[in-house]
């Protein structure tokens, strides 16, 4: 009886985790709108290529959350004011690239298509330079672990995976969407000019909320 309370509990641990996951991938933010700018700009397959550096760029924060070492980033408000200031001068950055037309956030019918090497870089910094990433693996993995667990880490591992794969199959629908209105978009340079000011606005947004978050 008490190893089917406790296997209930699991299923009902794993299906919220799976729904809280679900909400924090889809919520609008940095990679979310990095995915749609490379949709409009780069097609289905640049979509796919910023859905995949944007993973990528949750590997290295969901690692550290693992082995322990993001309790000292949470722990050392130097630290965590350093890698602050470096998200949030990279957020302008995009903010200033996008209404400038210029960089990885560009709509543009007639530029020529980046490499996928270079939307990858964009996409996987965008996460490294989030101290906020890191904070929530800290916060939110530890409570899908079961007091008693055999093997905490390797749980910890495959809720990071699932997490992982999650980001990657929303951000690709987010991308595939974008994609798919991409001519009626790029023949219209007032909307493609509305979209570049929403964008850049954004990251302007995304930037100062970040500053302002207190370790």
């Amino acid at each position: 009886m008490a190893g089917g309370v406790g296997a209930e509990g699991t299923r009902l641990m794993g299906l919220e985790f799976l729904i809280t996951s679900l909400l924090v991938v889809a919520s609008p933010g940095t990679g979310v709108l990095l995915t749609l700018a490379a949709g409009l700009s780069n097609g289905v397959r640049g979509a796919v290529v910023a859905a995949l550096g944007c993973t990528l760029g949750i590997l290295p924060q969901a690692l550290v959350a693992v082995t322990g070492l993001a309790a000292v980033l949470h722990a050392s408000s130097l630290a965590f004011q350093l890698l602050k200031i470096a998200g949030v001068c990279y957020l302008l950055y995009l903010a200033w690239m996008t209404w400038r037309n210029r960089g990885a956030m560009t709509i543009n019918a007639n530029t020529p298509t980046r490499s996928d090497m270079q939307m990858i870089r964009h996409a996987v910094l965008i996460n490294l330079l989030n101290p906020k990433l890191s904070m929530f693996f800290v916060a939110f993995l530890p409570q899908f672990v079961r007091a008693g667990d055999a093997n905490p880490t390797g749980t910890m591992l495959e809720l990071s995976a699932t997490f992982m794969a999650m980001t990657f199959g929303v951000f690709m629908l987010y991308g595939t969407f974008a994609a798919k209105a991409r001519i009626h978009i790029l023949s219209r340079p007032a909307v493609l000019l509305w979209m570049r000011r929403v964008f850049a606005t954004a990251f302007i947004g995304l930037g100062l909320k970040l500053a302002l978050v207190h370790h």
